[in-house]
């Protein structure tokens, strides 16, 4: 993360990864900003593969530190314009790419105590609980402002649950999907 003089306005702070629960959250995180006429900062981690360590071992990896901050600039701005449209979306935004583990970036963002941390509480199996840290529990332990984590959409659900079918070559039942899109409020 860039060091630079902090913004005395408040700030909204919300971790982005590109993800449907990430854009979810994003666009809660626009909504709460603009409710209490904060500044919108979304912030994509990055980790170079293999981890942190694996990366200070090998020489190649200091070569590619440059190409994946800028791959991870281009995702962050990618979930930005999925999320907002070409246009402007009228907030005070100040966009982060931070290289470290998600939990650890975004508590280390929102820092202040009136900041909010909006996170996406996507659906998680208990393999991936398992094998795989949560970033969610992870600021819910560790922030010092409030976290707000947003449940995923219910169209989630479906799309996950058609892309199954599709991958299995099964019938799709395209009347689920349809009266899932039926219940989404249409400001969604």
């Amino acid at each position: 993360m860039s060091e630079s003089r902090p913004s005395p306005a408040p700030r909204v702070v919300v971790g982005v990864s590109g993800s449907l629960g990430s854009l979810t959250a994003l666009g809660r995180a626009a909504d709460e900003a603009r409710r209490r006429g904060a500044e919108l900062w979304p912030v994509l981690a990055w980790e170079p593969p293999g981890g942190q360590l694996a990366a200070r071992r090998s020489t190649a990896a200091a070569v590619l530190v440059e190409d994946w901050e800028r791959l991870a600039r281009e995702r962050l701005l990618g979930a930005l314009r999925e999320a907002f449209g070409g246009g402007g979306h009228g907030l005070r935004t100040r966009a982060l790419v931070a290289r470290g583990a998600p939990g650890p970036a975004l508590v280390a963002t929102a820092d202040r105590e009136d900041d909010l941390l909006v996170i996406g509480a996507g659906r998680r199996g208990l393999l991936q609980r398992a094998l795989w840290p949560s970033t969610g529990r992870y600021c819910l332990a560790h922030a010092s402002c409030p976290v707000l984590a947003v449940p995923p959409s219910p169209l989630e659900a479906a799309l996950v649950s058609a892309r199954r079918r599709n991958a299995w070559g099964l019938r799709m039942d395209t009347g689920h999907v349809a009266r899932e899109f039926d219940t989404v409020p249409p400001d969604a």
